[in-house]
C-alpha cells in the first residue's frame, strides 16, 4: 500500500514484499507484547483486589511489571518502525521538509541510518549480560519466596534491539528511492 511523497510531510512506513515479511514479523512480536499487557493488567487488577478486599497480595507482582514494561516496548519496537509510528518530534523535518523536500528526505535517510546504528549498538551491548543471565542462573525476586529468571527479559531486550535495527534497515530503499524521487522532482 503505497502512498504519494508530499512535499510538505514525508512519512515512512515498510510497503515492499520483503518489507510485508518482515512487517508481518513485527507484528507478530507487537500481538505478543500486547497480549503480556493484557496479562499483566490482569495480574495488577488481581493483586490490589487481593491486597485490599482479601488481604492476600500477588507476592512480586511489582517486581515482574517493572521488567515488564521494558520487555514490551522491546518487544512492540519493529512494529512502531515499520508502521511509521514511532513516538518522535518532527517540528524541525516538516519545516525543512516545505522550504527543501530532499534535504528533509535526506535527513530521513540520516535518521533512519542513526536509528538502526543504535539500536544494533544496544543489542550488541546487551549480548554479553543476557548470556551471562543465561549461564549465571541469574533471578530476580526474594529467595525462598519467588525467584523468577533474568535471562528471558534481557533476551527480549536483544532480540527487540536487533529487530528495531533491521525494521530502520527494512525502510532504507524506500526511503532512498524517495530522495532520488524527490530530487528528480525539484530539479
Amino acid at each position: 500500500m503505497s502512498q504519494p511523497v508530499d512535499d510538505s510531510e514525508f512519512e515512512i512506513s515498510a510497503s515492499g514484499t520483503r518489507d510485508q515479511g518482515f512487517q508481518r514479523l513485527a507484528n507478530i512480536f507487537a500481538a505478543i507484547g500486547t497480549l503480556w499487557i493484557f496479562f499483566l493488567m490482569l495480574l495488577i487488577v488481581a493483586d490490589v483486589i487481593g491486597r485490599n478486599f482479601l488481604d492476600r497480595p500477588i507476592t512480586g507482582v511489582a517486581e515482574f511489571a517493572g521488567r515488564s514494561v521494558v520487555a514490551i516496548v522491546f518487544l512492540q519496537l519493529a512494529a512502531a518502525i515499520g508502521s511509521g509510528r514511532m513516538t518522535r518530534s518532527d517540528f524541525l523535518i516538516s519545516r525543512v521538509a516545505r522550504r527543501q523536500p530532499s534535504l528533509a528526505k535526506a535527513l530521513e535517510v540520516l535518521f533512519a541510518l542513526t536509528g538502526a546504528f543504535l539500536f544494533a549498538a544496544l543489542a550488541v551491548i546487551s549480548w554479553p549480560e543476557l548470556v551471562t543471565a543465561w549461564r549465571g542462573s541469574e533471578y530476580f525476586g526474594v529467595q525462598g519466596v519467588y525467584m523468577i529468571p533474568l535471562w528471558p527479559f534481557r533476551g527480549l531486550l536483544v532480540i527487540g534491539s536487533a529487530l528495531a535495527s533491521v525494521a530502520y534497515l527494512v525502510l532504507l530503499p524506500k526511503l532512498l528511492k524517495a530522495e532520488l524521487d524527490g530530487k528528480g522532482a525539484s530539479s
